[in-house]
């Protein structure tokens, strides 16, 4: 838990539901906003991409590092950087 606090050092207060925020610039071109929930069993990030489309991903296990994902996307978050996996490809991204 400590660690997935740490690597959530960037950026403010949003709301009790959504407590920390960051936006990320990815290699493939894409950008997205990153809400995240406080870290729990119930934890989750939800993602929002350019024209508003957004995705609520699950906290998951991870042994380093904050680890969201579902059947179809995963975002995997460490420091100021963030590996996100959507449709089979995989970009890195880095806090702007």
């Amino acid at each position: 838990m400590k660690l997935i606090m740490a690597s959530l050092v960037l950026v403010g207060a949003v709301n009790s539901a959504w407590a920390t925020e960051a936006s990320y610039q990815c290699a493939d071109g894409s950008a997205v906003r990153a809400a995240f929930s406080t870290p729990g069993s119930a934890g989750s990030v939800r993602l929002t991409f350019r024209k508003g489309r957004s995705v609520v991903l699950p906290q998951a296990l991870s042994a380093d590092g904050g680890r969201y994902a579902d059947n179809a996307m995963e975002f995997w978050i460490k420091g100021n950087t963030a590996r996100m996996t959507r449709a089979g490809a995989t970009t890195e991204c880095k806090t702007r």
